[in-house]
């Protein structure tokens, strides 16, 4: 197999004022994120209709998700009713790998509940959901009315304010807007190659072999559910 092709070879000092131009451009990137982030806070918001979703527990209203919380994430995982395991979306699977017990104590620091919303049964969802070894709260929305605006079947990620007894929708994501939940990603883009998908912008002879996401299936299963087992489909 050949080599792939090596970014030019320079000497430090060269090579620290091409890290110092690109620097000035980070930060840059990072003050208009700033921006975007401010912008964001300063959305109106529009009132949630009475909604009811199905947990571990039974019918749980919208706003008692929250659990006691003022804001919460809510990300929609596209569902595949009847499908085993290993034919379960590969990318809503790879965005809650790095939802873990200390992510959500981070968020709750800031008063923010996080919790999964799907269009599958409970009982399927609570199977998968263990199959995965996580703890994040999952509910069914099978029986939600339209009350619960769908942008996809999943895939999207929203975000609500609990105000006394009310709840209103403040923001919504979808496609690559819920990339903050996929810090494989922002990893990869710090290295030589990238994500190695054929989208990208690289110089010629890099590594693209892969179209955006492909790589989150191996040998049939969703990556991240190697893991838990070492059963091929």
């Amino acid at each position: 197999m050949n080599a792939s092709p090596t970014p030019q070879i320079v000497g430090r000092a060269e090579w620290e004022r091409a890290r110092a131009e690109l620097l000035a451009r980070e930060k840059a990137h990072t003050r208009a994120g700033d921006a975007l982030a401010a912008a964001r806070r300063r959305l109106p918001m529009t009132r949630m209709e009475s909604v009811t979703v199905v947990g571990a527990g039974g019918p749980v209203r919208l706003h008692d998700v929250f659990e006691g919380r003022q804001m919460l994430l809510v990300y929609h995982f596209m569902w595949k009713r009847d499908a085993p395991h290993d034919k379960q979306c590969p990318g809503c699977t790879h965005t809650q790998v790095a939802m873990n017990d200390t992510v959500r104590a981070y968020l709750a620091e800031r008063d923010v509940s996080y919790a999964v919303f799907s269009a599958g049964s409970w009982p399927e969802l609570a199977a998968y959901r263990d199959f995965m070894g996580w703890t994040m709260p999952w509910y069914s929305t099978a029986d939600t009315s339209d009350a619960l605006p769908k942008i996809r079947d999943g895939g999207d990620l929203r975000c609500y304010l609990r105000v006394g007894g009310d709840v209103f929708q403040t923001y919504e994501t979808t496609q690559r807007g819920v990339e903050a939940m996929l810090p494989t990603l922002q990893l990869l883009d710090l290295t030589v190659f990238g994500r190695q998908e054929s989208w990208e912008s690289s110089p010629a002879g890099w590594p693209q072999q892969d179209s955006a996401g492909s790589w989150w299936w191996r040998d049939g299963r969703p990556v991240a559910q190697w893991a838990r087992t070492s059963e091929t489909v």
